[in-house]
């Protein structure tokens, strides 16, 4: 009798605990940037300008991506990208990230862009400079929003929005804007704004939306995309700004791009989940 209440005992400890671990045990960040060089990344780089050759896979003269004071420069002034060497799924991805005062032509006086590109397939430079993915878009004023990035195949997405007229004068036009009061929508392509987006936006260098939870340029930002099965969340500084699910895109590479306006990032973590 002993030994059986002793084993029942441990059996129930057992499961309680997980495996003998504990029940609030975290799973641990790993550190996509070591803070020191781009291992485990490779650069893919267009044309530097209309009729040349692209640059293709780690060929870089120009050092659009660099490394220095333990910092991801991207100067921007080449569109092309830094993309994780491995495919990854079912992750809390956490950057930090500031924008620079550079920009470059043809977005010299447009709105500061980039992005980071989830669930990446199929061939470098698919999709222009990009890969078949769903982007999370980094630019003044819309980051957070959706971008379903077609390259072979078109990736979907489901998500809850309300229609907003944006623009000004004649040009407003219906947008869908994430709402979890919002009606269940599929989309095949285009952008599902951030809730916040400005229904006034314009492609403006520095612009700033009344809601805008992104920081000032020169500002360190936290971007925050939590890919788990089919669903992808995004949160901006601590506050949920979109949320996307039933996506067709569940596994890939993680890119990050270059679009014409110098960014730095200084942390890049990826946390596995289950």
């Amino acid at each position: 009798m002993r030994f059986l209440a002793a084993f029942l005992t441990l059996a129930c400890f057992t499961l309680a605990t997980g495996s003998g671990l504990a029940r609030d045990e975290k799973p641990k960040a790993i550190p996509l940037f070591n803070g020191k060089d781009l291992s485990g990344f490779y650069t893919y780089l267009v044309a530097p300008a209309k009729g040349q050759a692209k640059l293709g896979k780690n060929n870089d003269p120009k050092k659009v991506f660099s490394v220095k004071d333990g910092m991801i420069h991207v100067s921007g002034e080449v569109y092309g990208c830094f993309t994780t060497e491995k495919e990854y799924e079912n992750y809390l991805l956490i950057t930090e990230f500031k924008w620079g005062e550079k920009t470059w032509a043809p977005r010299d006086k447009a709105t500061r862009d980039s992005g980071i590109l989830l669930h990446c397939v199929g061939e470098d430079g698919a999709a222009g400079a990009w890969m078949e993915s769903i982007e999370c878009q980094m630019i003044e004023g819309g980051t957070g929003d959706f971008i379903l990035v077609g390259g072979k195949a078109k990736p979907s997405m489901y998500a809850k929005t309300i229609e907003k007229a944006t623009g000004k004068g004649e040009k407003k036009a219906n947008q869908p804007y994430y709402s979890p009061d919002g009606q269940v929508k599929k989309f095949m392509g285009g952008r599902i704004n951030w809730y916040g987006r400005d229904p006034e936006w314009t492609d403006t260098l520095g612009f700033r939306g009344k809601q805008d939870v992104e920081k000032p340029v020169g500002e360190w930002n936290r971007l925050e995309c939590l890919c788990q099965g089919d669903n992808i969340t995004i949160t901006l500084n601590g506050v949920k700004v979109n949320d996307g699910f039933m996506a067709s895109h569940t596994k890939g590479k993680i890119l990050f791009q270059s679009e014409g306006a110098e960014l730095f990032f200084r942390k890049i973590d990826l946390v596995p989940l289950k």
